[in-house]
């Protein structure tokens, strides 16, 4: 008997305090995800409000997540989102008291003086020629994108850990993200087995189904004459 699998997502959780990446049931109701997001970001439940927004860098909110009885699957949270969670009274919780730091004194140092000292991040960059200060032929080789012969279409299978596990798919796309450097294959897979629908932090690559897109480096992925396999999950995992 095949059994459905959860409908989770990956998303991003941030406070004022705190960034985490966390895996939810998209059936879990906002008053349960309050909870959750207490042990997260220390906010108590009842100072928590919740936005939810595509990518870090995106100012403006998708929408308010503020029904405590509906699910996140109401609100159609997507894999990499993000959730900014903010304290309302920051004055009556620990988090709040620990985050304003308007009365301690800072320090501060002058460009001049920054620029001379030898222990810092930008003495650091000097000597080993790093971002601005590294030569323009070497940059220019790090960043190139090696070929790779693997066509869109072709039917593939991931590598997996468990034994006798089959995670095949259809190459939908192959070539460089805005989400880590070099080169990644993005998959459908026959299963809902993936991470995505073939978007990562806002940014779309490919379409597929919700929880069957994944991306891979091409060095795990084998591509051939793979046909569709049914996964027939077993009782005892119900």
């Amino acid at each position: 008997m095949r059994v459905s699998k959860p409908i989770t997502v990956t998303i991003f959780v941030l406070s004022s305090t705190t960034r985490s990446e966390r895996r939810f049931d998209l059936h879990t109701t906002i008053g349960q995800l309050k909870n959750k997001l207490e042990l997260i970001t220390g906010i108590p439940v009842q100072n928590q409000s919740i936005a939810l927004h595509s990518s870090e860098t995106d100012t403006t909110p998708l929408q308010a997540l503020d029904d405590d009885s509906k699910s996140l699957g109401y609100y159609g949270v997507t894999d990499w989102q993000v959730l900014r969670v903010t304290d309302t009274d920051p004055s009556t919780s620990i988090v709040g008291q620990l985050g304003d730091i308007s009365q301690v004194e800072k320090f501060e140092l002058s460009e001049d003086a920054y620029a001379q000292r030898q222990d810092t991040v930008l003495a650091y960059k000097q000597r080993h020629k790093i971002g601005r200060f590294a030569d323009k032929e070497v940059e220019e080789a790090e960043t190139s994108v090696p070929h790779i012969d693997i066509p869109v279409g072709a039917r593939c299978e991931v590598e997996s850990t468990e034994e006798d596990f089959h995670k095949r798919g259809t190459v939908k796309f192959v070539g460089p993200t805005k989400f880590a450097k070099g080169v990644w294959v993005g998959v459908e897979y026959d299963e809902p087995i993936g991470k995505n629908d073939g978007s990562v932090q806002g940014e779309r690559y490919f379409t597929c189904l919700p929880s069957h897109g994944v991306f891979v480096r091409p060095d795990r992925l084998n591509v051939g004459d793979f046909p569709v396999e049914e996964i027939n999950f077993d009782d005892e995992e119900m």
